[in-house]
């Protein structure tokens, strides 16, 4: 098997991510690291990684053919150019940059110099996702036409470069673009009509520390997307409604809990007491006419991921992260932006 030889720019916690798991990849090495911070890259010399003189040391390397770009936002565009000029492929961690503008100025510069560009949408292969997906490809649910999806914490933006707008800061740049990246995938070919979102500034007034989005897709589904990072009590990471039944997934690591209509009459239906009197509507269903599951989740290899990526360079695979798709990603959060910003619907495509 080919060898190829991948160095990294930028050495915090999420590169140190890569290094570990490219440890586990056959065909696949690091050659070394730069980092402009000394205590990143003293640290990889603790790790016995090598460590380049400067970035022009590295570009300068001519065994190296991949390059992934790990550091903050606004720099992920100068450094990928950079790489690709000097003869590298390039993956770059998500946001791959900060506008849609400046990554259409990243793709001319992957044509003018015939090198492979790529995005690390690694939640593509996030299991909780995967098994929504399945879900709906099974039509287990009868036709679906809502779906929630959020991710919720309760501290605040990370103490770094995140919270810091020049740097590309803030929750839309920065779980946004996992989330919306799914959003899309689970409709693929469904043009996204219409964008609604809020923004929130709980604990920094520079960048968004949280936002809701609703989308409505061509064939009416309607999708909230939200991120939280001053939520204390969490709602579920899934919840998928269908016309024969309804699917939550409560975090990370659990099942999917499925209840579905099982056709029994519901004809005679006690109403229940409330505090201020008697409703029949919200009663809930008798055990006899629903039927409830658990599945566990689907799973994954994210390792595919450098595989692909391995296999795109080799000429053998067409690349399973499509750079329109992750411009499509791009506008859309810069869709989230206005509509917050105008606080009212904008419309997105058709």
């Amino acid at each position: 098997m080919k060898k190829h030889n991948l160095a990294m720019v930028g050495f915090g916690g999420m590169a140190g991510w890569h290094y570990d798991l490219i440890e586990k990849i056959d065909g696949l090495e690091v050659a070394g690291i730069w980092d402009i911070k000394e205590e990143r890259r003293e640290y990889a010399r603790s790790r016995q990684i090598h460590v380049y003189e400067s970035q022009e040391d590295l570009l300068a390397d001519e065994t190296v053919d991949l390059v992934l770009v790990a550091t903050p936002n606004d720099v992920h565009k100068s450094i990928a150019i950079a790489a690709m000029a000097a003869g590298k492929n390039v993956i770059s961690e998500k946001p791959v940059t900060l506008c849609s503008a400046d990554l259409q100025e990243m793709i001319d510069a992957s044509k003018k110099y015939g090198r492979f560009l790529t995005v690390h949408q690694n939640r593509r292969w996030d299991e909780d996702f995967l098994t929504v997906k399945k879900l709906m490809e099974e039509g287990a649910l009868g036709e679906v036409f809502r779906l929630e999806s959020r991710v919720h914490g309760s501290r605040g933006i990370p103490g770094d470069w995140r919270q810091e707008k020049e740097h590309g800061g803030g929750m839309v740049l920065d779980w946004g673009v996992h989330l919306l990246d799914q959003a899309l995938m689970l409709f693929p070919g469904v043009a996204l009509e219409t964008v609604y979102a809020t923004l929130t500034n709980v604990t920094n007034q520079l960048v968004d520390d949280g936002f809701t989005a609703d989308l409505g897709f061509a064939n009416g589904i309607h999708m909230i997307v939200e991120v939280g990072t001053s939520n204390f009590i969490s709602l579920p990471r899934w919840y998928v409604l269908g016309t024969d039944g309804t699917a939550m997934i409560n975090d990370w690591g659990d099942p999917i809990k499925i209840v579905r209509a099982c056709g029994a009459d519901e004809g005679d239906v006690v109403p229940v007491r409330t505090a201020a009197g008697l409703t029949k509507t919200m009663a809930p269903r008798r055990d006899d006419s629903i039927f409830k599951e658990e599945r566990p989740e689907e799973k994954s290899d994210i390792r595919e991921f450098y595989q692909n990526v391995m296999a795109v360079v080799d000429g053998q695979e067409e690349s399973r992260i499509k750079l329109e798709e992750v411009a499509r990603v791009m506008r859309l959060m810069e869709a989230v932006f206005a509509s917050a910003q105008k606080r009212q619907a904008v419309k997105f495509e058709g």
